[in-house]
C-alpha cells in the first residue's frame, strides 16, 4: 500500500532554497545533476540500495558512497543548495553509486516497491519544536510504517538527533509501530556513532552548542 498524501499533506522541511547557486556550483549542476537525478519510474540497481533522507550537507552521504562502493547510495533533499554540494561532491569524487532526489522523499517512497532498502539514514531531522508544528514531524506513525513497508527484512533504521524531546517523541513511535527493533542494550551504545557513520555539520553546531547527540540503530522485524 503506497503512502496516503491525500490525508497527509503538511510539508516536513523548512526553506527548500537559499543563496542562488554561484556560477562555478550552477556549471557543476547543468554538467552533473541530469545524470545523477533518480528515476522515479526506473527499475531498482541490482546492488542493495540505501537511502538518506535530508541529507543536508551531504557529509553523510557522500562518505557512505565512497566508502561503500558496492552498495548503491540514494539521496533525497528539498534543499536545493544541500543537492548541489551533493552533486559538486559525487562529481569530485567521481561517484557512480550515487543517485539524488531533490524534493519530497514522500515521491521517493510512493514509487518504491515493498522490501527494497538495505538501510535507511535520518539524521538530525527538523524537530518541529512547538506543539502546533508536531504534525509536521517526519518520523510520524504513517511514515514510520512506510519505511518499514520499503525496508527488507532484516533492513537497518538509523535515526539520530541532539533534541531529547524529539528522541522520546519518536522512540514512542517507533516501539509502538512494533517491528522495529531496538538494537542497543547499553546506554553508550546510543551516545557513540560507531565507525561507520561518519558526522555531519549539524552534530558539529549541536556540540558547539552544547547539545548531546543520540544515535540509534533499529532492525526491521516481522509484526507477529
Amino acid at each position: 500500500m503506497s503512502f496516503d498524501r491525500e490525508s497527509d499533506k503538511f510539508r516536513t522541511f523548512g526553506r527548500a532554497k537559499g543563496r542562488p547557486l554561484t556560477p562555478h556550483m550552477q556549471s557543476i549542476w547543468d554538467e552533473n545533476f541530469g545524470r545523477l537525478q533518480w528515476d522515479l519510474e526506473a527499475s531498482l540497481p541490482k546492488t542493495e540500495l540505501w537511502l538518506e533522507i535530508g541529507f543536508g550537507g551531504a557529509e553523510h552521504l557522500l562518505w557512505q558512497a565512497e566508502n561503500n562502493p558496492d552498495i548503491h547510495l540514494l539521496g533525497a533533499e528539498p534543499f536545493l543548495n544541500g543537492v548541489a554540494k551533493a552533486v559538486r561532491g559525487a562529481h569530485e569524487a567521481e561517484l557512480e553509486n550515487l543517485s539524488l532526489h531533490h524534493g519530497d522523499v514522500r515521491d521517493v517512497l510512493d514509487a518504491l516497491p515493498d522490501n527494497s532498502l538495505s538501510k535507511i539514514f535520518i539524521l538530525f531531522p527538523d524537530p518541529w519544536p512547538k506543539t502546533r508544528h508536531h504534525k509536521r514531524r517526519l518520523l510520524r506513525s504513517k511514515f514510520i510504517a512506510e519505511l518499514y513497508r520499503v525496508s527488507k527484512p532484516g533492513g537497518e533504521l538509523r535515526f539520530a538527533s541532539d533534541i531529547v524531546h524529539y528522541v522520546d517523541w519518536t522512540l514512542s513511535r517507533l516501539k509502538r509501530h512494533g517491528g522495529w527493533m531496538f538494537t542497543h542494550t547499553e546506554n553508550s551504545d546510543w551516545r557513540n556513532r560507531g565507525a561507520d557513520w561518519p558526522g555531519t555539520r549539524y552534530e558539529a553546531k549541536a556540540g558547539r552548542e552544547g547539545r548531546p547527540c543520540h544515535y540509534f540503530k533499529f532492525i526491521k522485524t516481522n509484526i507477529e
